[in-house]
């Protein structure tokens, strides 16, 4: 099966002259599919093509969309959860966070995760396979969809380690700045930071997309070596020195700063000696710290850190130079936290 979705105007262009039909059926096709009004993915439904264009289409196996609704889940915040179906029968989740100005979509890019971070969901139950380029892209159209509204920002912050999957990921970016009309600046790439691949992504950005203007975000979430060990086991192949002395390198090479995420675990790594020891860690080039409220989930030990607490730690970066915020956790009520959907859905089909 060939998938159109991914394809740019240029590609569908191709595809229609190959069989006879004038370029601008292509362009008809790629209106079609970056239209988030247009709900059905049937090629059947493109009624601007000729039948017998569309029959030649279906024949040859085109089609787009690979991703089936599972469930949903609307939490009382407006956030809206989407478990979603792969032709392969696994499943993987995606998320829609409104806010007045925006709509983020939270994109996955791999079924489950390799990485088993001891806070996270999603590596419970280890890797799977990795995402195409069409899978990531169906997605946006979901929360689209379903929230009948233009996506205007994208994390990759769903389940996976999108720089495990870094050919994909540079291609779905690609489509998602060229095709869905999102700019680059609006797009994050959250990755827990594997060894030589955050010079990889600079590298291969300027290569495949000419520029490098999206935001790192380095899931950091340990102001030392000893307290990232324990929560993420992958940290002991990488040390958090080399990690900020590459994220330093990637700021010279690409002119962008670098966001660190910090999820506030209780008793862990809140402590106001762990925001002065970060403070050191990262001082003196472009970078932001986003400190996160955590959300609970049933299957870890770890505790939310007091609203209270996480304000102290925050001033103190602050007060230490560092740029920082604090992002609160959002659609709590309904299993957000990264990879619950799945797992819950896992255990109550016994799959």
């Amino acid at each position: 099966m060939k998938n159109l979705l991914g394809c740019s105007v240029k590609d569908l262009e191709k595809i229609a002259l190959n069989y006879g039909q004038a370029a601008f059926r292509g362009r008809q096709i790629y209106s079609w599919l970056y239209n988030y009004k247009n709900r059905s993915k049937s090629i059947d439904e493109i009624n601007v093509l000729p039948l017998k264009f569309r029959d030649q289409l279906k024949n040859e196996a085109f089609l787009f969309g690979e991703l089936t609704l599972k469930e949903k889940y609307l939490a009382t915040d407006g956030t809206l959860k989407l478990l979603l179906n792969t032709r392969d029968n696994e499943s993987v989740e995606c998320v829609g966070i409104p806010t007045e100005k925006r709509l983020t979509a939270c994109l996955s890019s791999q079924v489950g995760c390799p990485m088993d971070c001891k806070f996270c969901a999603t590596g419970k139950e280890g890797l799977k396979r990795s995402l195409k380029v069409s899978e990531i892209l169906d997605q946006i159209l979901f929360i689209e969809n379903e929230m009948n509204q233009k996506v205007s920002n994208i994390v990759f912050m769903g389940m996976g380690e999108p720089l495990l999957n870094i050919d994909e990921l540079l291609l779905s970016i690609r489509s998602i700045n060229e095709d869905f009309d999102i700019s680059q600046r609006k797009i994050t790439v959250s990755t827990v930071a594997i060894p030589k691949m955050i010079s990889k992504l600079s590298e291969l950005s300027f290569q495949v997309l000419g520029k490098c203007q999206f935001t790192l975000a380095i899931s950091l979430h340990a102001s030392n070596q000893k307290i990232r060990e324990d929560i993420i086991p992958s940290a002991k192949n990488y040390h958090i020195k080399n990690i900020i002395d590459d994220c330093r390198e990637y700021v010279r090479e690409t002119g962008r700063r670098v966001s660190f995420e910090y999820l506030m675990l209780h008793g862990v790594n809140d402590k106001l000696e762990h925001a002065d020891e970060l403070s050191n860690l990262i001082k003196g080039f472009q970078c932001h710290v986003n400190l996160i409220q955590y959300n609970h989930i049933e299957e870890v030990e770890f505790k939310q850190t007091p609203i209270k607490n996480a304000q102290l730690f925050q001033t103190r970066l602050s007060n230490s130079g560092i740029n920082v915020s604090f992002r609160k956790s959002r659609g709590s009520d309904r299993n957000a936290a990264c990879g619950q959907l799945r797992q819950n859905d896992k255990i109550k089909y016994h799959i």
